[in-house]
């Protein structure tokens, strides 16, 4: 039997990241699980290095980045379903895949769900990939999800017929 006490979606706020939530709040009603969302801010202080700052200090720009940062995720979280226990989290650092990867380890949890674009080879080999990294160094498994794709989470009425 599987176990997943804890179950952590990572978002950054995209249409992949939005599909992310959707299995990930559907797999911590169904295991009863505690859903913690997490995203990750950057430091202003890296944004702006050798960059002249007029008039704003990078500490009110760093706090306007988190404070935005967290309503939204507020936003995102608005659910008419009966929701799992959920946890906003946001993290400032500049390495999101390892900031995501280090929370799931101090919390132990037991599931991560990500969304990832897709690119092409060329365009993961020049820029990356949080979801890749985030496979490659997490502590438990990790489910990928692409948007649009194959929906496996359909509305309770569509149940029946599945």
């Amino acid at each position: 039997m599987i176990a997943l006490s804890d179950i952590l979606v990572a978002t950054d706020f995209s249409e992949p990241s939005a599909a992310a939530l959707t299995y990930g709040r559907e797999l911590a009603r169904h295991f009863e699980s505690t859903l913690h969302v997490v995203h990750v801010v950057g430091t202003m202080q890296s944004a702006f290095s050798g960059a002249a700052v007029a008039a704003v200090s990078l500490s009110d720009l760093q706090q306007q980045a988190e404070d935005a940062a967290r309503q939204e995720l507020a936003d995102l979280l608005i659910d008419d379903g009966a929701p799992p226990p959920v946890r906003q989290v946001i993290i400032t650092s500049n390495s999101p895949a390892g900031a995501i990867v280090d929370y799931a380890r101090q919390r132990g949890v037991g599931l991560i769900v990500a969304g990832t674009r897709g690119r092409g080879a060329v365009a993961h080999a020049l820029i990356g990939s949080v979801a890749e990294r985030v496979v490659r160094t997490a502590p438990c498994p990790v489910l990928t999800v692409r948007h649009p794709e194959r929906e496996f989470v359909v509305p309770v009425a569509d149940r029946s017929t599945h």
